[in-house]
């Protein structure tokens, strides 16, 4: 009798073929749920007048928190130790060289990717505001919240006199004039990121995509390769994954203040986070008997992906969703603390509940 040893890092072994390539067809429209409600309940007309504002509100803040825990537990955690970590090593019986245990790479790997998007951020958002300046088509101003010198009313995008030109004292001044003049039957939801020039809103928009684009691909191509026993398990938690982060992702790109020749963006960006995955999952259905996640190269480099998404997400979580949502936003300074609560509790539930699927996944 021979006996045959399976090669740990070797590949997968993979069943239900069928149940495979559905799955990527039930991906495709969690993720298009997700990502599409904010955006269509915003700027269809329709469907802006039925939704209430604190629907925006709490989708907003919501998947704000599924942004931060995914880049914390679901990307820097098993970078860290299943990855690249310690763990992973051929000495313990994992696939990576044991040279790999020597210095903590995915942290270094995150770290360097957060202070790159910080530069590129901060150069981009350099050359694209002088760009608009001399187009004149926004205004220079970095973030709400922050005095700055006004423009004219160059701006083309938005007359004057509406509430997106004022910076965020005056927006919550106006939409506090608003309730007592009986032309508002309740508190105006007033988005910090309309009062960003065009560029910042962009460029935010824009770091945040790339970053859950980079493990969206490799969350499709590790549940098209997993094994029989942990295919059910990881299916399940990864149509939640995919529904709310691209409820955070979509209320970005839903809010995004753009010339009427740019409308079609939002959708665009809905529509490519949510095919991200799904072709990641149809390249593993295809080559799935010859590749495995957990082999050498497939491993260092799903670290290496995990890692640099990790740190371009805690970025956009902390500078991007975070800090330009209240600390920079005179909104959240000057309304009740009923609606500072709500938003905070909305903030910790999306963070609580993508955390708790990292039990998981």
């Amino acid at each position: 009798m021979t006996i045959v040893k399976r090669d740990g890092c070797g590949p997968s072994d993979t069943d239900n073929v069928g149940l495979r390539i559905g799955a990527i067809f039930i991906i495709l429209v969690t993720s298009l749920i997700g990502t599409m409600f904010p955006v269509l309940t915003k700027r269809v007309a329709f469907m802006r007048n039925i939704v209430p504002n604190i629907v925006f509100e709490f989708a907003k803040f919501f998947g704000s928190g599924v942004i931060l825990a995914t880049a914390l537990i679901h990307l820097l955690e098993p970078a860290a130790d299943n990855e690249l970590g310690p763990a992973n090593q051929l000495a313990l019986g994992g696939c990576i060289s044991d040279a790999w245990g020597e210095y903590p790479y995915a942290f270094g790997i995150c770290l360097a990717s957060l202070f790159a998007t910080f530069v590129i951020e901060l150069i981009a958002f350099r050359i694209g505001t002088a760009r608009l300046e001399k187009l004149g088509i926004a205004d220079a101003h970095a973030h709400p919240g922050v005095h700055h010198f006004p423009q004219g009313e160059e701006d083309g995008m938005h007359p004057p006199e509406t509430l997106e030109n004022l910076d965020a004292t005056e927006q919550g001044l106006a939409a506090k004039k608003m309730v007592n003049e009986g032309s508002a039957s309740v508190e105006e939801f007033i988005d910090a990121s309309e009062s960003n020039p065009a560029i910042a809103q962009i460029l935010g928009v824009a770091i945040l995509e790339f970053g859950v684009i980079f493990h969206s691909l490799i969350i499709g191509l590790t549940l098209a390769t997993s094994g029989p026993d942990e295919f059910t398990t990881l299916f399940v938690v990864i149509i939640f994954h995919q529904m709310f982060e691209g409820l955070g992702l979509g209320t970005r790109l839903a809010f995004l203040r753009l010339p009427d020749s740019w409308t079609w963006v939002p959708f665009f960006g809905a529509l490519l986070y949510s095919i991200v995955t799904p072709l990641g999952m149809a390249i593993g259905v295809g080559v799935r008997q010859s590749i495995s996640m957990g082999a050498e190269g497939a491993s260092i480099t799903s670290g290496v992906l995990d890692s640099i998404s990790a740190g371009i997400l805690l970025y956009t979580a902390t500078v991007e969703l975070i800090a330009h949502e209240f600390i920079f936003n005179e909104y959240y300074h000057k309304c009740s603390w009923q609606k500072v609560v709500f938003v905070l509790v909305s903030f910790a539930l999306g963070a609580g509940i993508m955390a708790l699927l990292g039990k998981w996944a």
